[in-house]
């Protein structure tokens, strides 16, 4: 198949390119140097001309600070550029899978989020990431939706990179620990994605690896995993203030992904294991 993947040059971006080349897919990543997905007459030659069966669209805006503060510029990119791939994706008939966000959730829940639970974000982030989904499914009959969380890959910023630069720099790092989902290892949510683009499955799926844990428990195992002697003290979320509001409780249900037959994403800490071995 002929694949366009957007925000190539992201973390997530640069491992579903590898992964599709692995399977012999003709892959074609733009990221924003060759490709303004905000300009919809720009996106809708572009497509024209390339005429790809599927469109895998990882590019965002993915600051979720900066977007309290610069909503205006984050819809532009999350809902507008998604809505101009999905029309540009319809005229020729593609399949289109955007990747969207626990953040589309308020996180007051105490079980794993279902996919057709109730949306309610709680940020800028968040209502910007529903747009493109809701545009997605106004626009489109061939859609897939996959909310994931917690993202960490060899090709860019992580929480992961984060608490291993600070811990070899301080001996010492303060995490939040009343915050609780599922970490999501890039190569294993790349997969899961080819594997969902082959088939004609649409509809919204939530993926992330297996296993829950609060950002602190997720720090005590990267420094256990990596070898580190770091202390890790936990902090609540009031002693760590940040512009955006965290969901308090991210966890996905991947029940959808078994239902539908595929296979579910790896435990976060086998995926860890990978990642550190990775890089």
């Amino acid at each position: 198949m002929k694949v366009i993947v957007t925000g190539a040059a992201g973390q997530l971006g640069q491992d579903v390119l590898l992964e599709l080349e692995r399977k012999n897919h003709q892959a074609i990543g733009t990221d924003r140097a060759d490709l303004d997905i905000t300009i919809e007459g720009d996106v809708q030659a572009f497509i024209a001309e390339v005429k790809p069966d599927v469109i895998l669209h990882c590019a965002a805006y993915t600051n979720v600070d900066a977007a309290e503060e610069d909503e205006e510029t984050a819809y532009r990119v999350n809902g507008l550029g998604t809505k101009n791939l999905a029309l540009a994706a319809k005229q020729i008939g593609a399949k289109m899978l955007y990747i969207s966000t626990d953040y589309v959730f308020d996180g007051t829940g105490t079980d794993p989020y279902e996919v057709d639970d109730p949306t309610k974000p709680l940020g800028a982030y968040g209502r910007t990431k529903l747009a493109g989904e809701e545009f997605v499914q106004e626009l489109l009959e061939q859609f897939f939706i996959v909310r994931t969380a917690w993202v960490f890959g060899a090709h860019g910023h992580n929480f992961v990179k984060t608490m291993l630069r600070l811990g070899k720099e301080r001996g010492e790092v303060g995490v939040v620990h009343d915050q609780v989902g599922s970490p999501t290892y890039t190569v294993d949510l790349a997969k899961f994605m080819v594997e969902l683009m082959e088939t004609e499955k649409y509809g919204i799926y939530h993926a992330t690896n297996s296993g829950v844990c609060s950002w602190y428990e997720f720090a005590v195992e990267i420094f256990k995993q990596a070898g580190l002697n770091v202390k890790v003290n936990p902090l609540t979320t009031e002693q760590f203030p940040r512009p955006a509001e965290r969901p308090k409780y991210s966890v996905l249900s991947k029940k959808k992904i078994e239902a539908q037959g595929f296979t579910p994403l790896p435990n976060w800490q086998d995926a860890l294991t990978a990642y550190l071995k990775e890089v």
